[in-house]
């Protein structure tokens, strides 16, 4: 905090606490930008309560005993913690994270009832884990429970393992208050302390050993490829990322045989949002898992009132008409359009009517709403804002739909940061712009 203050010139005023304690004071006050708990839990139940939006790993923390260096009473191992006589120091469970998670380890070996029966005969609860670890520095106890890093930070004391303790690593995560009114400088703050360069230096210093964070960059730039018909439902979104985050995302929309094309050639975009799954194929060893997102029918629009009677692929070449449809090279609507025209025989018969044929579906929507068309085959997703000026003809077949998907670079300079990306973009907020845009929705139950 002191380093980031000389940096960047602002005054950062810190509250200590409990994690458990901590939180409970959010709830009360609703006011803060930040929170750092010592362990997800905390701040998976502040997200739960609506108190937290981002969080952002910054160290990891194990339990152990800890005991004066020297070890003069011969501990060697958590059931000696129930010699005769021994005085113990734990952290309160509902008050500090090392005591709700050594409740749980000590409950897990079958230790809880017989340890916490000796501590309060014998010993004493403290509400945070300095205090605990200050108990045995002063001799005013035999032993505590205490995390790794505790015992590190003091010259006085040693840790000795506990068995079963790598199943209760725990993850110290700070987290963004969604009180906060300047969430964008609470952000930087927050990559600030995860940074390898930055914060994360200062951290090992004190004990705490490093998680892999996001370069810092006051302010990080994202490349985003996505095909042209998930703009109008995903560009809101994007928006409120970039002003919440103080980031910038650089868009590039197009046909996805195009942005497939240049991902080929060398295009490294962070992510890739697909606008059917089949256009990830030949670069998925340049990105994580690709997760569907949502889904869009393959439809023809007409003119209002449907003057050529047109009902089915058939029509589109039965009929004299100006027809617009996509590239089939250049967009994933037009290759999945002429395979469709050919499993049913009418690849030759439709193309004869093809005046228009464009890399994206949004400009067939253009040039049919403006008369300069009779029909186009468009996703149901590019119908929805004109429904006032075209009547849209469901197709019925199958294979007649497309599955959107999104995924991360490999080698994305910020994971993290995508991350948190991907994560606004399956809010309920973002849904309802997918629905709202004629997109059917794939909750992360489904899609992951």
């Amino acid at each position: 905090a002191k380093a980031y203050e000389e940096e960047f010139g602002v005054s950062i005023q810190i509250q200590y606490g409990g994690s458990g304690t901590l939180l409970s004071n959010l709830e009360i006050s609703n006011q803060g930008d930040l929170y750092i708990a010592a362990d997800t839990s905390y701040t998976d139940i502040a997200r739960d309560k609506g108190l937290v939006q981002e969080t952002l790993p910054l160290s990891l923390l194990e339990p152990v005993i800890a005991v004066p260096r020297g070890n003069p009473k011969g501990i060697e191992s958590v059931d000696d913690l129930l010699r005769d006589g021994l005085r113990l120091s734990l952290a309160n469970p509902d008050a500090a994270s090392v005591g709700k998670t050594g409740k749980k380890l000590l409950t897990k070996i079958g230790l809880w009832e017989r340890i916490n029966s000796a501590v309060l005969e014998n010993g004493v609860f403290k509400p945070t884990v300095n205090e605990v670890a200050n108990d045995v520095k002063l001799g005013a106890v035999d032993a505590a429970i205490v995390w790794d890093v505790t015992v590190n930070q003091y010259d006085e004391l040693e840790a000795i393992a506990i068995r079963g303790s790598d199943d209760f690593v725990k993850h110290v995560t700070i987290g963004v208050l969604n009180a906060s009114k300047q969430s964008a400088k609470a952000l930087r703050f927050a990559r600030y302390l995860a940074a390898p360069e930055k914060g994360s230096p200062i951290f090992e210093k004190h004990g705490f050993p490093s998680v892999p964070g996001d370069p810092w960059a006051k302010s990080p730039e994202i490349l985003y490829y996505s095909g042209g018909v998930n703009r109008v439902a995903i560009e809101e979104t994007l928006r409120a990322f970039q002003e919440r985050e103080g980031v910038s995302i650089v868009t590039v929309y197009n046909g996805c045989g195009i942005l497939l094309g240049q991902i080929k050639s060398g295009g490294e975009p962070d992510l890739y949002h697909t606008c059917d799954a089949s256009f990830m194929r030949g670069v998925e060893a340049q990105f994580g898992r690709a997760a569907e997102i949502s889904r869009t029918d393959i439809v023809i629009i007409v003119q209002k009132g449907n003057p050529y009677n047109i009902r089915t692929l058939a029509d589109l070449g039965a009929k004299k008409l100006q027809l617009g449809v996509c590239n089939e090279d250049q967009s994933t609507l037009g290759t999945m359009t002429a395979s469709l025209l050919r499993e049913n025989g009418l690849f030759d018969s439709v193309n004869r009517n093809v005046v228009v044929n464009t890399p994206t579906a949004d400009l067939l929507v253009s040039q049919l709403t403006v008369g300069q068309l009779d029909a186009a085959i468009v996703y149901k997703a590019n119908a929805t804002y004109i429904l006032d000026k075209a009547d849209v003809i469901p197709l019925g077949l199958d294979g007649a739909v497309a599955t959107q998907t999104i995924a991360i670079a490999h080698e994305t300079r910020n994971p993290q940061l995508l991350k948190r990306l991907e994560e606004a973009l399956r809010t309920a907020e973002s849904e309802k712009r997918f629905l709202d845009s004629g997109f059917e929705w794939f909750p992360v139950s489904a899609a992951e």
